[in-house]
């Protein structure tokens, strides 16, 4: 595939495309994400949404009351073009570095950095200087548009080369003060719809981030695959979830996808799950998206009738249990919708939807994806037979200036890091991540599997299981338990839950040794991080070795 005349002036993001003989096949099999050679994502989404829905539509809402309307979100997007060309001196193809919660501003200033030609380089708020100084370093943002609340340690990592501007403290050099300065017209840039518009850096679930690398028609495919098929918006539909908007999670659930369809967005800068769930009756959210102990959280705390409101739940960033599924459905009847994505494929590819759904099984490729098992040597695996997931649709992964590209993309698919099984129909079944399925004395573990089952534990809030080495077994299954408050963690309940879990799974798979903790490691997405466990379990070794 031969890239299109770029419409870029710096062309660093296409210098460091990987090798195109590293690149995944890419397929535009539906008449949906078939698009034109030239196209922006901004103008599509915003432009092209006040005419296609009124510039009176609301748009951006905030839980104070704020409510922005698609007329003000285009307007303000044209001043933040504006100032990005006519006093910061920004070209298609440089890049802009977003640092901020979930707000209207953030929102202006990353369709505004589209407009422009820029590529966004999207940054979680709560990173610090060491954590963001890698992406800046790699990325080289000649802006950054950052939150004053959290400015310094972007500044902190910033060069000579790098221009911070802030946004919300209202000084005269502040963003939003700059924007009022403008007219809010402007006339955006012609990309190519390969050009590059995000670079965006995984959620360091599994280590290290890579920088993924996105272009403009990319944005667009995931509200057109997953949300049209899956989600089905309405024009009167309030979107609200708790992924952070530099998640790609959160960037199509609370931006994209209500743009795309002429919907709203309740932008919530944080919030507990229970705190998101009460802010819903009264924004009149009807789609939801966070992770599945979220879902689990609000009905343990009570809170299940505050979701009477919502018209579709979506569950993604992990794992959904079968007994999370069931236990959402009947307190609410709500039917959940699980999806698996990826950040390099940019959103969700595999799902279902309504009478679809087979509690258990993630779902089928959706509309537009095809998928697959692998086995060990990258052929495709039988149905029923355990492998990795493997994935073709309208985007995919290409990392930037990363040898990790050549792990990811195998045969033309995208190779996700995950274990599941096919059925006859095509429905996937998550086992683990590919390094969370446990080899014990010759039988295969999900881990995913022995937290489903401790978690229908009435005692137990969260719980993560990984693989401990052992001279015996190879590996022993270890469960870290968080359990609920004034519930004693002793030895005593330490065999209820093993008796518990033999009970409810085959008894091979109980956990060998049960840890009570206070919380889990998690990112900011909400996202489990096993492997900090395993490193804590590393770092143990390591200590007891120096000690003998």
């Amino acid at each position: 595939m031969v890239l299109s005349a770029t419409a870029h002036v710096d062309t660093f993001a296409a210098d460091h495309l990987p090798p195109r003989e590293q690149w995944p096949t890419l397929e535009f099999t539906i008449p949906e994400v078939q698009y034109p050679a030239r196209l922006n994502a901004a103008t599509e989404l915003i432009t092209d949404g006040v005419a296609r829905f009124g510039a009176d539509r609301p748009c951006l809402r905030t839980p104070d009351g704020e409510v922005w309307t698609y007329g003000d979100l285009l307007h303000r997007a044209n001043q933040v073009a504006q100032v990005l060309t006519e006093d910061l001196g920004v070209v298609p193809g440089n890049r802009v570095l977003l640092r901020g919660p979930n707000t209207p501003w953030i929102v202006a200033a990353w369709l505004g950095s589209l407009k422009a030609g820029a590529v966004v380089v999207t940054t979680m708020h709560a990173l610090r200087a060491r954590e963001l100084a890698p992406v800046v370093e790699r990325t080289k943002p000649t802006v950054a548009l950052v939150d004053h609340r959290f400015a310094g340690d972007v500044l902190a990592v910033a060069d000579s080369t790098l221009s911070v501007v802030s946004y919300g403290a209202e000084d005269s050099g502040d963003l939003t003060s700059r924007c009022a300065t403008k007219s809010g017209e402007f006339t955006d840039v012609v990309t190519a719809a390969d050009d590059v518009a995000l670079l965006c850096p995984t959620s360091g679930t599994t280590g290290v981030p890579k920088i993924t690398m996105h272009f403009h028609r990319d944005i667009l495919a995931n509200a057109d695959t997953f949300a049209r098929f899956m989600v089905q918006p309405r024009e009167d539909d309030v979107f609200a979830g708790s992924a952070p908007f530099a998640f790609t999670f959160g960037l199509g659930g609370s931006v994209v996808f209500p743009l795309r369809f002429g919907a709203s967005s309740l932008l919530v800068e944080r919030a507990t799950p229970v705190e998101l769930v009460e802010l819903c009756p009264d924004n009149g959210v009807t789609v939801l998206f966070t992770v599945p102990t979220a879902y689990r959280a609000i009905l343990r705390e009570g809170r299940s009738h505050l979701l009477a409101g919502i018209r579709v739940a979506i569950s993604a960033g992990e794992h959904l249990p079968q007994s999370v599924w069931q236990e959402v459905y009947e307190g609410t009847g709500l039917r959940l919708i699980e999806g698996i994505g990826s950040t390099e494929l940019l959103h969700v590819f595999i799902s279902a939807a309504g009478d679809d759904i087979r509690p258990g099984f993630t779902g089928k490729a959706i509309p537009g994806f095809r998928a697959t098992i692998l086995d060990e040597n990258g052929e495709e695996a039988p149905v029923g037979e355990l492998g990795r997931l493997a994935v073709i649709g309208p985007t995919g992964c290409r990392y930037l200036d990363d040898a990790r590209q050549a792990n990811y993309v195998c045969n033309g698919w995208n190779v996700t890091g995950d274990t599941f099984r096919m059925d006859e129909d095509g429905y996937f079944h998550y086992e683990a991540r590919s390094d969370d399925m446990i080899v014990s004395s010759g039988y295969n573990i999900g881990a995913p599997e022995v937290e489903g089952a401790l978690g229908q534990h009435h005692d137990v809030v969260e719980s993560a299981v990984i693989g401990k080495p052992d001279a015996a077994r190879g590996t022993l299954v270890a469960a870290y338990v968080v359990l609920r408050d004034g519930i004693v963690g002793d030895d005593h309940k330490r065999k209820e839950l093993q008796d518990f879990v033999k009970q409810t799974i085959a008894p091979y798979k109980y956990p060998r040794e049960v840890t009570f903790v206070d919380s889990l490691p998690r990112n900011p997405s909400g996202k489990l991080q096993h492997f900090r466990l395993r490193e804590q379990l590393k770092e143990q070794y390591s200590y007891v070795g120096k000690d003998n």
